[in-house]
């Protein structure tokens, strides 16, 4: 082996944690290594007298005839493992050089341990929920902080975490004393530096603007209410620990966050999310620890849960089983948001306006033709004088698609003023204005609603009177009548079984959107778009994507969505940059499984380096 083969075989490499400078590989990922590679990697650890159990895994330099044997003792149990000793070999002068990290204060530490490893290994998948978790806390965000146990804890603690068992940790936690074990819920409760996921996910979506009161059950130490007390919200919270004495107080919104999955015992846990849902006069939020099956299996089980290393009881859920916990306590929709994140709305015209929003697109109002002469001067003049009156109501036409009631347009008495009727002043606009996009905002609003009544059969049937008086408008100008409505909807949501029609449409959509439609043996396999053409999209597709995002919730911080044809899937994509180029690369894939109703997260992160 000379310095040219061995860079040669470096470049066969597809496998491991690639830097710039250097490929990590652990050696049981060895097989994706070229063989006479890994035979010369094992020939230099025999030559050094350096047992297998004294390394397991190598760093092999691209541009430099050097390689390193690492050993990190529990790789596979520690969830950022320690360096213990590093034996680097330089092939060139013949020298090595033994660093032991036993005695270090400091100590180098590994992260996304999924790259070290090949994808069909029963690990991969934790360890990619590991890498998403501290990814999605904010933790990768300055990679020079990362690589040394101290500074990792620091920065954990910074963003209001803390590792039990190798996971990060943060949430409230009710107390009482426990049947046949006692634990400390207390030791559940961190110290946190900014609003809470579910929090977040309020902000978003408009609820934490004023409008609304808040109560946060099993508030922990109180770091969401500072924060939106400092904001001027009227938010209030208690805690069995930290504010055992103050009252619980029905407000429109209650967050229940991170609490049910600390509770060990089960009737308890229900009772906590049935109080919380009674205090909640509009909107209660819910949410949990997920975690799969694998990583749960490393603890000491107890009831449905298990023991973690501080004795603190902690049940994780899957996204489907938090679902199915929340609708069958409470006996009501649950809206997934996010991974771990739930909406269930007491108040349905509000739940309606919020579904109805999520998939509403709003007509941009385009002025391209110049005003057609008016055949008598009066309506001309009268045009003339209240131009921006017409204009406001016209651009409220295009925005429902329809004409407004008295109460959806808020110059309604003044238009019916000047013009004498609405159906007068819809005329005049349309003379003056293009037909044509108002009959465009109708056919765009009515697939709206279509795919909106579509993605409600996922939920709790809603009779006809139990619809918002503005629905019950839509539903007259474009069905006739609710039935009409619920049968083409259904008709829509029971076609996205039919790989044909799914196919018909991708085809058709991608001359129309920034797209890729990739084949497999001829035909049609999978269409990749951006996320900002998911509107963009036929009513038939948003359907199949929306579906799937039943199981997943909000997509925020998604840049791509493919489109599988005929498996029943969606994966949803992200990517970030390259860290020496401007080229971008994929960071995660999350596969939506609508048969199984699975979602799978899959982490690249590693790439962008």
């Amino acid at each position: 082996m000379n310095a040219e083969k061995f860079n040669e075989l470096i470049k066969q490499v597809s496998a491991g944690k690639k830097l710039p400078d250097a490929i990590y590989l652990h050696r049981d990922a060895f097989t994706a290594l070229p063989p006479v590679l890994a035979k010369f990697i094992s020939v230099v650890a025999t030559a050094l007298k350096v047992s297998d159990k004294d390394w397991n895994i190598v760093k092999l330099f691209k541009n430099n005839f050097r390689l390193s044997l690492l050993h990190y003792p529990d790789f596979y149990t520690d969830a950022y493992p320690v360096l213990q000793q590093s034996v680097t070999v330089d092939l060139v002068k013949l020298q090595h050089k033994i660093t032991r990290y036993d005695d270090h204060d400091n100590p180098p530490i590994l992260h996304r341990k999924e790259h070290f490893i090949l994808r069909e290994h029963p690990e991969y998948e934790n360890f990619c929920l590991i890498t998403q978790e501290g990814e999605a806390a904010g933790l990768y965000d300055n990679p020079r902080m990362i690589g040394f146990k101290a500074s990792w804890h620091r920065l954990i603690a910074k963003h209001g975490y803390e590792l039990v068992d190798g996971r990060l940790f943060r949430s409230s936690a009710l107390q009482s004393a426990a049947e046949e074990q006692s634990i400390d819920r207390h030791r559940t409760a961190l110290v946190r530096h900014e609003l809470s996921s579910p929090m977040k996910t309020l902000a978003k979506h408009g609820f934490l603007q004023g409008e609304y009161s808040i109560f946060d059950y099993g508030c922990g130490r109180g770091d969401d209410l500072r924060e939106l007390e400092a904001h001027g919200l009227d938010a209030l919270g208690w805690d069995p620990n930290f504010r055992p004495d103050a009252d619980k107080v029905c407000s429109d919104i209650v967050n229940i966050g991170f609490v049910i999955n600390v509770i060990e015992d089960k009737d308890e846990r229900i009772d906590a999310l049935l109080g919380s849902w009674e205090l909640a006069q509009k909107l209660l939020v819910v949410s949990a620890m997920l975690a799969n099956e694998s990583y749960i299996a490393q603890f000491q089980p107890y009831k449905d849960g298990v023991i973690t290393s501080r004795n603190t009881f902690q049940k994780y859920y899957s996204q489907s089983e938090l679902k199915e916990f929340i609708e069958t306590t409470l006996d009501e929709n649950a809206i997934a948001i996010g991974p771990g994140i739930f909406y269930v709305f007491r108040d349905k015209n509000l739940e309606q306006q919020f579904q109805q929003n999520r998939q509403k697109r709003h007509y941009e109002w385009r002025h391209l033709t110049a005003p057609e002469p008016a055949t008598e001067s009066q309506a001309r003049l009268l045009f003339t004088q209240h131009e921006p009156l017409f204009e406001a109501f016209w651009k409220c036409c295009l925005d429902l698609g329809r004409m407004p009631a008295e109460e959806e347009f808020n110059q309604y008495q003044q238009l019916i003023e000047v013009s004498g009727s609405p159906k007068k002043a819809l005329r005049l606009v349309s003379k003056w204005y293009n037909q044509d996009e108002l009959e465009q905002a109708a056919n765009m609003r009515k697939e709206d609603l279509l795919v909106y009544f579509a993605l409600a059969q996922f939920q709790k049937h809603k009779g006809y009177s139990r619809h918002p008086e503005s629905l019950k408008r839509d539903i007259k100008a474009f069905f006739g009548n609710f039935n009409v409505a619920l049968t083409q909807a259904k008709e829509l949501l029971f076609s996205i079984a039919d790989t044909d029609i799914i196919e018909k449409a991708c085809v058709g959509i991608v001359t129309k959107v920034t797209g890729k439609l990739l084949y497999e043996d001829d035909a049609p396999h999978s269409l990749t778009i951006e996320k900002g053409y998911l509107k963009d999209l036929p009513a038939i597709l948003r359907v199949y994507v929306g579906s799937a995002l039943q199981l997943y919730g909000d997509i925020d911080n998604i840049h791509e969505i493919k489109i599988h044809i005929t498996s029943g899937k969606v994966t949803l994509l992200t990517y970030t940059k390259c860290k020496n180029t401007d080229s971008l690369v994929l960071n995660e894939r999350i596969k939506i499984d609508m048969t199984k109703q699975s979602v799978t997260f899959f982490n690249h992160s590693e790439h962008n380096k």
